[in-house]
């Protein structure tokens, strides 16, 4: 009798366990979609910041074609273009160079009370003068490589480890170089210690001097030596002239040569 007793309250503990597993266990859950987006989003947005490494900056001034101000971490701070140098606007040693209102014009018109993204290389700064280094970015748009098209900066200030772009950027200098705009368009202004405005001045001097002797290259108004000139087989109205028919540099007794060409008196004209 015990035994059965026994038998019957087991199987009753049995079904009562059976119940509340049923009951109480929950099913195994699917992450839904949802779910699932939410839980990658954060990742997915730290990777990308880790790809493009830009912040977000409001300009407060810009200063000159490849320096500004913005507001940073809730400071202002000053930052310097990364790898490009335009020409100066009030350099308290160099003054205005040529070219350099344009390019401060162009950036002003660009960022003037803008939100910019600032990408740094290896090391954002500060340099010696405590300006912030980056790669500078509008609608994301790189700015430097803006002004390097338009020929208003130079490749300039490469300091390893910064330079990430610098190939990319020689590359779109060489085209603006080709085209010959901006500072490309006067010869030898623009090298690699930096600008040099004498070169325009030197330019300037040599295009009133071809004017007074347009190059014109019609067979009916072929320019002609004045009267009382000592006839050569060749003759140069001009420099330009000269050059454009290959024969530039002119050396003392060489057919084409003439006093009036060889400005500094050298024995050597169209230098």
């Amino acid at each position: 009798m015990m035994g059965r007793k026994r038998a019957v309250a087991a199987a009753a503990y049995a079904g009562v366990f059976l119940l509340l597993a049923a009951c109480g266990s929950p099913a195994n859950p699917q992450t839904s979609p949802a779910s699932a987006k939410q839980t990658e989003a954060p990742a997915a947005q730290a990777e990308q910041a880790g790809e493009t490494n830009r912040i977000k900056a409001s300009v407060v001034q810009v200063i000159d074609g490849d320096t500004i101000k913005v507001k940073l971490n809730g400071k202002e701070e000053t930052v310097r273009f990364l790898l490009v140098d335009t020409p100066e606007t009030h350099h308290p040693k160099l003054g205005e160079q040529p070219f350099g209102k344009e390019a401060s014009d162009f950036t002003k018109a660009l960022l003037t009370d803008k939100t910019v993204e600032l990408e740094q290389d290896v090391s954002p700064g500060p340099d010696k003068y405590g300006r912030y280094l980056y790669y500078i970015y509008i609608d994301g748009k790189s700015v430097q490589e803006m002004l390097l098209e338009k020929g208003l900066a130079r490749v300039a200030y490469i300091y390893v480890p910064n330079v990430k772009y610098v190939d990319r950027y020689r590359a779109i200098q060489e085209k603006a170089q080709q085209a010959g705009v901006g500072i490309w368009s006067v010869e030898n202004y623009a090298r690699e210690d930096g600008y040099h405005p004498e070169a325009v001045g030197e330019a300037g001097k040599q295009g009133k001097k071809e004017s007074k002797n347009p190059n014109v290259t019609s067979p009916s108004k072929q320019a002609v030596p004045p009267s009382g000139a000592k006839q050569t087989s060749v003759y140069y109205a001009s420099c330009k002239e000269a050059r454009a028919a290959g024969a530039a540099p002119l050396h003392k007794g060489e057919p084409g040569y003439r006093p009036e060409m060889d400005g500094d008196k050298d024995g050597i004209a169209c230098e």
